[in-house]
């Protein structure tokens, strides 16, 4: 695991280069090429579903890492594999690492306080500190204006939806509720924030607060929700009350208020899908079958890619390149959680000029 130092730093930590760990091999159910990222002698995550993880041009992916010894944020050239240490703060959250929609920053919170980095300089700044008597709750969301961000705090047994600007640290509250929030995802081109009421269903909310309401989903639990790119519809994977029946893609349209399957799954534990939804990828749970599958909406056919033999499914949180080139992915499978790749540009079409 050679690594080399910036110029002009040869202090270790902050900034320090490592050569690549990419190792591609033949997956064994398909005999299709993966290639492991990182090497699972340590810990390496991918943040939260609702971050921003491969930059605009499909070449650069943050995660987190704990090779310098304790969680830290990193990014990856995905063209020549090697990776930078970007952080240097005590208990960063990997979670909450995010790209800002022009991939030249990117902001994650690091014990109470959020911060603000140049992936470039690496020079950052403390952009907010949760007040004393508040706590986070998961889930940090960057605006697709690329000046804010939004979260949620509680105190007990209340939490309150949090907008922070950048650039002066401005704080705002939405709006506070009796019960507690997490994971808000911002609404594409509207004006509003979903957001999730822990153990339970799902709520919108204008950004100004106002017309408060859940929304009217399927029954069973709710589990990974990804917005469509133009914001017209939620897309998001239901568990159904009876566990003898399939998980479920489904499809809820807020301005009509209407909700529709899109396709049964094997047993998905976690999906993704391409910037139009016309292709989905999934980890699956079953225990027989822990593959990693992609889905054409059109004719709901399932592909298998590999085996991802995750001891938790739900973590192996699949995610599309912006190009819909490549197909991301955690996995135990060799060790501690490590990052792997799989190409699938023989399967799905390019999409070009994308922004998350």
């Amino acid at each position: 695991m050679a690594a080399r130092a910036l110029a002009n730093d040869s202090k270790k930590g902050k900034g320090e280069v490592f050569e690549s760990d990419s190792m591609p091999y033949t997956d064994a159910a398909t005999e299709f090429q993966v290639y492991r990222l990182t090497d699972p002698a340590y810990t390496s995550t991918l943040p939260a579903a609702s971050s921003r993880v491969v930059s605009r041009n499909s070449g650069m992916l943050i995660f987190c890492c704990d090779r310098a010894g304790s969680p830290q944020a990193f990014r990856m050239d995905l063209k020549s594999g090697e990776t930078q240490q970007l952080t240097d703060r005590p208990q960063v959250d990997g979670a909450s690492l995010t790209l800002l929609p022009d991939s030249r920053s990117f902001c994650y919170f690091a014990e109470r306080t959020l911060y603000l980095t140049s992936v470039s300089t690496l020079r950052d700044r403390a952009v907010y500190t949760i007040p004393d008597g508040w706590d986070r709750c998961p889930g940090l969301n960057a605006g697709t204006d690329g000046a804010h961000v939004t979260f949620a705090e509680r105190r007990g047994d209340r939490s309150r939806l949090r907008s922070v600007t950048f650039l002066q640290g401005a704080s705002r509250t939405v709006i506070e509720t009796p019960f507690s929030l997490s994971e808000p995802m911002e609404r594409p081109l509207r004006p509003q924030i979903l957001y999730r009421q822990t153990g339970k269903g799902l709520w919108l909310i204008n950004s100004d607060g106002k017309q408060n309401r859940e929304l009217k989903l399927a029954p069973g639990v709710t589990g990974p929700v990804h917005w469509a790119a133009d914001g017209k519809t939620l897309l998001y994977l239901n568990f159904p009350e009876d566990p003898a029946q399939l998980n479920a893609i489904r499809e809820y349209t807020p301005d009509q208020d209407t909700d529709k399957l899109v396709a049964k799954t094997s047993q998905y534990a976690n999906f993704h899908c391409n910037r139009d939804t016309s292709v989905f990828v999934g980890a699956s749970r079953n225990v027989a079958s822990p593959t990693i599958l992609l889905m054409l909406r059109l004719t709901r056919r399932e592909f298998t890619l590999c085996e991802h033999r995750a001891h938790h499914p739900e973590t192996v949180a699949p995610l599309f390149a912006p190009d819909a080139q490549r197909v991301y992915y955690q996995s135990d499978l060799h060790g501690k959680p490590a990052l792997y790749s799989f190409h699938v540009e023989r399967l799905v079409e390019k999409i070009d000029g994308d922004a998350q």
